[in-house]
């Protein structure tokens, strides 16, 4: 049983990769009442990157504070598993935690046990950006569980359709107590996605019979994703800010929309990722962080302008980067004051040059969506053609083309037929 005595700490520490000397494992010591147990994270961090007296990597780049980010995340299962385990007045001890933290006790795996095993296990196939969706998905079902269901925990076993329709429809009715918005339709069922992805994991370990989704159906409202048009895009091209922090988001901006790299993958770009392409031309050459999936781009004029304008750039230079770091949520913060300025009344953010590639850039202009989806980093077509969206303009100019070579076919045919007469 719990004492008074009991105590439970958290701290993360390197050990030695044997795959390299520059690149070391992060993992979690927990100690409980002057007993330790290790458990891998499952990450690894540049020695020169982590400070070991603070049990976290430094903040020197973009992977690193997302590795804290997720480090905190892993800190709070931790002394969540711990603080119910203590409520339900268990013995706690290091074979114990480790057995309730990981779901390998007596009573059977719980929905609890699943999501840290989710998303401690699956770190290393998702992004940052996702995990951190999971996390907020976690938060989400543990709200659910303690204010409908009044528990803090609940076996798999005791998940079915009833479980999954009531989520939903809690869910829909949240009211945020802060100043965020409720949840639309379409970030309830990105929720209910993510739910359901940890229940497959469930199934494909035989934690779970039966699949409480079987008959439930993710129902997403459609919309047009936005980009900006050619005028729009020139716009903003001919416009200069005195001021350097707006100049430097809209080069970055600028450089997305005419290579249709995410906001991650353009601020990490190094020197290294800049390579003679087959047709003895510069290309882009890099991985795309959310995927891993490889990437290669042509680099078009005005996006080799813009890596040739911070090339002596002080902050660029000692990053190692071809182009500035900002951080994302201040980028989108600056771009929506970049777009009030220009009288764009859009709602402008880094994905948006994304879009803006696929469809105003490229698509429009004749590149075969085979192509742009390649340098897109994507692995289905199907995944490119809801960002490409053919405007208008494209399909005038193709249905113009079409005209030209009916009309010559049909004066080809009524000149042999003149003079076959």
């Amino acid at each position: 049983m719990i004492t008074s005595t009991d105590s439970f700490k958290v701290l993360f520490h390197l050990r030695a990769n044997r795959s390299s000397d520059i690149r070391f494992i992060v993992y979690a010591r927990i100690t409980i009442n002057s007993k330790r147990i290790e458990l891998s994270t499952k990450q690894l961090v540049d020695k020169q990157n982590w400070n070991e007296h603070r049990g976290m990597a430094k903040p020197v780049n973009a992977e690193c504070k997302a590795l804290n980010n997720y480090l905190e995340q892993l800190r709070s299962s931790y002394v969540a598993c711990y603080r119910e385990m203590f409520l339900q007045k268990k013995e706690i001890t290091i074979e114990t935690f480790r057995n309730e933290y990981y779901g390998t006790g007596d009573e059977g795996y719980t929905l609890s046990k699943l999501m840290n095993y989710h998303n401690v296990d699956m770190k290393e196939a998702l992004s940052w950006g996702t995990m951190k969706n999971y996390f907020t998905t976690q938060k989400y079902l543990e709200k659910f569980l303690k204010e409908k269901l009044k528990k803090t925990d609940v076996l798999l076993d005791k998940i079915n359709y009833q479980f999954v329709t009531d989520f939903e429809y809690y869910l829909k009715t949240y009211i945020p107590l802060d100043h965020q918005k409720k949840l639309g339709n379409n970030g309830v069922m990105k929720h209910m996605e993510r739910f359901r992805k940890m229940i497959n994991v469930a199934l494909k370990n035989e934690w779970l019979e039966k699949d409480p989704f079987k008959a439930y159906k993710l129902k997403f409202n459609k919309f047009e994703r936005g980009y900006l048009t050619e005028d729009e895009l020139l716009l903003l091209e001919k416009k200069e800010f005195k001021i350097d922090r707006l100049q430097t988001v809209l080069d970055l901006f600028i450089f997305s929309c005419y290579t249709g790299l995410s906001y991650i993958d353009a601020v990490n770009l190094k020197p290294i990722n800049i390579v003679k392409g087959i047709d003895q031309q510069d290309w882009i050459v890099t991985q795309r962080t959310k995927t891993s999936t490889s990437v290669k781009v042509p680099l078009l004029p005005k996006a080799l302008e813009i890596i040739e304008k911070y090339s002596h750039d002080i902050k660029c230079f000692s990053g190692g980067t071809l182009l500035p770091k900002i951080s994302n949520q201040k980028l989108n913060a600056y771009l929506k004051e970049i777009a009030d300025t220009c009288g764009i009344e859009k709602n402008i953010t880094f994905h948006l040059a994304r879009h803006t590639f696929a469809t105003t850039v490229t698509l429009s202009n004749g590149v075969p969506i085979e192509s742009v989806s390649k340098m897109l980093g994507h692995t289905k077509i199907s995944t490119t053609q809801v960002y490409a969206k053919v405007i208008e303009r494209k399909l005038s100019d193709d249905m113009q083309i079409l005209k030209q070579k009916l009309f010559r076919k049909q004066t080809a045919l009524a000149e042999s037929f003149e003079i076959a007469k």
